[in-house]
């Protein structure tokens, strides 16, 4: 019974991901795709530690914390980007002030 619930999960999770990859491909801005890109981080976490559930093993754990932290730093980058135009500044130049 669980186990089948589990499969039900991941392919509900499936076709959310298939829908953030058509706004991802189609959004009419640049921060739907944003938004979109880091769903799909999301979704594939949530993918992952349910099959974590249906093998019962704790190996997976580890790719579950590298897309978390990878996701955060994307979208972190990405929302810089939008705001400034830049993701890294140069150093303390007085002459850009």
């Amino acid at each position: 019974m669980m186990s089948s619930l589990l499969l039900i999960s991941l392919a509900i999770l499936s076709i959310a991901v298939v829908g953030c990859m058509y706004r991802l491909l189609k959004g009419p801005s640049i921060s739907d795709r944003i938004a979109a890109l880091d769903m799909i981080g999301v979704l594939l976490l949530s993918m992952i530690a349910i099959i974590c559930m249906l093998l019962k093993t704790y190996a997976y754990f580890d790719i579950i914390l590298v897309i978390g932290i990878l996701t955060f730093i994307g979208t972190t980058a990405f929302a810089r980007y939008i705001e400034r135009g830049v993701v890294i500044e140069s150093g303390d130049d007085e002459s850009d002030r």
